[in-house]
């Protein structure tokens, strides 16, 4: 075999000359057609964009199935570096709905900034005469609305604060329509009056009943979701109803603790041990030590005992008031 050698001048001349004429041609053949473009305009690199604004801004169907973007739903796109959030999710469906409609219940309550799951379902509510149940990537309700009731949050149309608590209250189980009051009065987004003076004004409306209930049950003081269910845990185990995050101190005055649950005549109280338990040992030990101390009994609970033993934790908290 011959040996190799660099190319000279004169074959490197004629390479340059064909490589520069190299025509472009695409997968139909047609040599006069321009490649998928790589840049993205910016206008569309913040938000789901549909075909239409895609196209004014001159990227075709064609590009848009390239690896630029991706779809969201019929007719809807987003570009492929714009990183997936629930806002991401709840703007592209908020592109869709009609006018007069909002996300609602808990899709609503993370838009009012409560630490909820928002799209798990998507939740929207549409008003009643409009439209259809079907929304592509949501759960849709339909419901009479007000203007009122509906307001900008995070710059999507959403539920107002009251009427979403109203929603989530009236659902089942109650467990979880107490959950939401919790939230959204500890937040400060309702007050107990709000709440009362709904039940007062809709006493025919939909689900009522159970919204009256849950306002009776609600508690502004509960600090957390898991703190809540283990409270109705009891009382809807027929316990009495125990005082919520109450200050305990001692003869002296000094604090001793502030526990999720008190029974204080039965010297009892309850706490919830969440996953940050680990984090704050040192000062839950410390609260501990001084409710033990000024003569209290404590139980502790963590999720999977309210999740997978319910009448376990009642009957041991029932025990505990019983020896008291």
């Amino acid at each position: 075999m011959a040996a190799s050698r660099p190319m000279d001048g004169a074959v490197r001349a004629p390479m340059a000359a064909l490589t520069t004429s190299v025509v472009m041609v695409d997968r139909d053949g047609d040599p006069g057609s321009m490649p998928v473009r790589s840049s993205v305009p910016a206008a569309l690199r913040t938000a789901p964009f549909t075909v239409a604004e895609a196209n004014r801004l001159g990227v075709t169907r064609r590009q848009l199935r390239g690896a630029a973007y991706c779809r969201l739903g019929s007719g809807l796109y987003r570009w492929v570096g714009l990183i997936e959030s629930p806002q991401l999710w709840l703007s592209a469906v908020a592109r869709r709905l009609p006018a007069g409609a909002g996300f609602s219940g808990m899709t609503a309550a993370w838009l009012h900034g409560l630490d909820v799951t928002p799209c798990d379902p998507i939740e929207v509510t549409i008003p009643e005469l409009i439209g259809t149940r079907r929304r592509a990537g949501a759960s849709v309700s339909r419901a009479a609305l007000s203007s009122e009731e509906i307001v900008v949050r995070r710059g999507l149309p959403t539920t107002s604060e009251l009427r979403t608590v109203v929603d989530l209250a009236a659902r089942s189980p109650l467990t979880e329509g107490v959950v939401a009051a919790d939230m959204f009065l500890h937040a400060g987004r309702v007050s107990m009056a709000d709440l009362r003076a709904y039940v007062a004004e809709h006493p025919g409306a939909k689900g009522i009943a159970r919204l009256r209930r849950a306002a009776e049950l609600a508690e502004p003081k509960a600090e957390s979701a898991m703190e809540t269910r283990l409270r109705m845990l009891l009382v809807l185990a027929g316990l009495p109803r125990p005082e919520v995050q109450v200050s305990v101190h001692d003869d002296r005055g000094s604090f001793l603790g502030r526990p999720d649950l008190l029974y204080r005549v039965q010297g009892l109280a309850i706490e919830f041990d969440g996953g940050n338990h680990r984090d704050r040992m040192v000062e839950d030990n410390r609260r501990q030590n001084g409710l033990i101390g000024a003569g209290f009994r404590l139980l502790r609970f963590t999720a999977a005992d309210i999740y997978r033993s319910p009448h376990a934790v009642a009957m041991q908290v029932l025990h505990s008031l019983a020896i008291a």
